[in-house]
């Protein structure tokens, strides 16, 4: 059974939203890609202390930035599109309005 309508566009692919399984594949890889480089930040940081302690404090400071960056892009999912609302219609069913008050008189519940 298929349902057409005449005022419904076709999706291009080049529109349509990555896959959430791609997308957390992606988000997986990147991360894993950043923990790899700050092992190697630790270790270049091991290895050149004796060479040069600046060298080494940078990399000391990679290793500890980059686990932070490495979280947040991680759980960074993609972006929630909104629709903007329509504004609201003045409009008032007479039917179902309430008639209008004097404004002096104060009700007691």
């Amino acid at each position: 059974m298929r349902r057409s309508s005449s005022t419904a566009e076709p999706v291009l692919i080049t529109s349509a939203a990555e896959s959430s399984a791609d997308e957390y594949d992606r988000r997986r890889k990147k991360y894993a890609i950043m923990m790899a480089l700050r092992a190697l930040a630790v270790i270049a940081a091991a290895s050149t202390y004796r060479v040069s302690l600046w060298l080494a404090m940078a990399f000391v400071v990679a290793g500890t930035v980059l686990p932070w960056c490495a979280v947040i892009i991680a759980n960074d999912g993609p972006a929630k599109k909104r629709r903007p609302r329509a504004p609201q219609q003045g409009h008032v069913n007479a039917e179902r309005a309430l008639p209008a008050g004097d404004g002096d008189r104060v009700v007691n519940g």
